[in-house]
């Protein structure tokens, strides 16, 4: 698979209406005037359908000052994917934008999708993996170390893909039952945040060809760690099957009313259907008919319920550069006051590694049926959502290249060592402060 950057929209006068409203030059601040009063006047039209109709989707910029006004955003239907200054930026569905007009919401400027596509993959890119690829560089792993990899499906997609592991235990393979403290690390529930594919499998790679590095083996001989790096393989394949990205963000089920997809990552039953999930089949953040509705969600939950050893987790998406812990469905702290003591320490510590920004999920603002809250609450293993580089859709959103893969890797492999180790009992976290 070859990926591409997305530089300035590719077009000139995207790029300087971007850079007139302050969101992609990196600049905090309210739009020009003159860009404001256009803005203004956009928004008060009637909403039309873009000509390309095979994807009506936008990509908007819509004054939010703060968490309030953003959670009235997401509630629209908005898929929120960037902060900057007093303004916010994601991806909406036409009725999505609807409701944000009769709301009174300001949208500063939409842009359509097909617009920020490219014409190819440019082969500078290839080194991300696809899902084929992927299953072949996971099987190429076990068979690298047969004394401490093995490989095997949790559950299949809706289009029957198998969602598979890669399992790194001594003494257990496949599905065989282990009383070692177990860590999972996930990526790809989202299916254009390709880059959340590439970290779990390059970090599970680079433990297995380490596996004899005296701190390396020490780790392993102990516990039993998982490797999960596509969770929505049919809509990460579907994001990139033709010459144009296509945004992709949920799986690929056929809703009754003829759109495709569920948000994954809004599907578990921790206050499913709450705030900051859509009821709109259309909208990129729908969560689906029912909690765990889709197969991909149960194969994880299934995964979850037949391991009870396991004691720390990551969901990795992007982007943005923070490291997140529950609640991200509820607006208060989770009660436990040691465990969220040493939840504040273990997101700090891989802040300070990676250099992304530490704090409760929820302190964006509250969406409801995510994956870590579910693991936490249900199953109390310690989890944490990072999303991964670039910092912004300047920087390359959810596209941005190659180059971005191996310092991705590199910033998130202590933190996955540091979950290994502490698998054993992570509420010892709290006693390290």
């Amino acid at each position: 698979m070859r990926l591409f950057v997305l530089s300035l929209f590719l077009i000139a006068s995207a790029a300087r209406a971007e850079s007139a409203d302050g969101w992609f030059d990196g600049k905090d601040g309210a739009a020009a005037p003159a860009a404001a009063a256009a803005a203004k006047k956009a928004a008060e039209k009637k909403i039309e359908k873009p000509a390309l109709a095979d994807d009506d989707r936008l990509w908007v910029i819509i004054e939010a000052a703060d968490k309030s006004a953003r959670q009235a955003v997401v509630d629209a239907g908005v898929a929120i994917e960037g902060m900057s200054g007093s303004q916010v930026a994601g991806v909406a569905s036409l009725k999505a934008l609807q409701k944000l007009k009769d709301r009174g919401i300001r949208v500063i400027k939409q842009t359509s999708l097909r617009v920020i596509s490219t014409e190819d993959f440019p082969t500078a890119d290839s080194a991300y993996h696809n899902y084929a690829e992927t299953e072949a560089e996971l099987k190429a792993i076990a068979a690298s170390a047969p004394e401490l990899a093995s490989v095997f499906s949790i559950g299949q997609s809706w289009q029957g893909r198998a969602i598979s592991a890669l399992r790194l235990n001594t003494t257990a393979k496949g599905t065989q039952a282990s009383k070692k403290p177990g860590a999972v690390f996930m990526g790809t529930h989202h299916a254009r945040e390709h880059i959340s594919t590439e970290v779990p499998l390059l970090i599970a790679k680079w433990i297995v060809e380490n596996r004899n590095r005296a701190d390396v083996k020490k780790l392993l001989e102990d516990r039993d760690v998982y490797f999960i790096p596509i969770v929505n393989p049919d809509g990460a394949e579907y994001d990139i099957a033709t010459g144009k990205y296509r945004w992709q963000r949920k799986n690929m089920r056929k809703n009754s009313d003829g759109s495709v997809g569920v948000d994954l990552n809004r599907n578990y039953d921790f206050r499913f259907g709450g705030p900051g999930a859509s009821d709109d089949p259309d909208s990129d953040t729908y969560h689906g008919p029912s909690a765990f509705s889709e197969p991909e969600s149960k194969a994880v939950k299934a995964f979850f319920e037949a391991r009870s050893n396991l004691k720390t987790f990551i969901s990795y998406h992007s982007f943005s550069e923070l490291v997140l812990y529950p609640w991200g469905g509820a607006d208060e702290p989770i009660s436990d006051q040691r465990a969220l003591k040493a939840y504040k320490a273990m997101a700090e510590k891989m802040a300070g590694w990676t250099g992304y920004t530490a704090q409760q999920s929820s302190d964006l603002y509250v969406a409801t049926g995510d994956t870590c809250d579910w693991s936490w609450e249900k199953r109390k293993v310690f989890s944490f959502t990072i999303e991964l580089t670039p910092a912004s859709q300047w920087a390359g959103g959810f596209y941005p290249g190659a180059a971005v893969i191996s310092s991705a890797v590199q910033k998130n492999l202590q933190p996955v060592l540091y979950l290994i180790g502490l698998a054993d009992d992570p509420t010892r976290a709290a006693d390290s402060n």
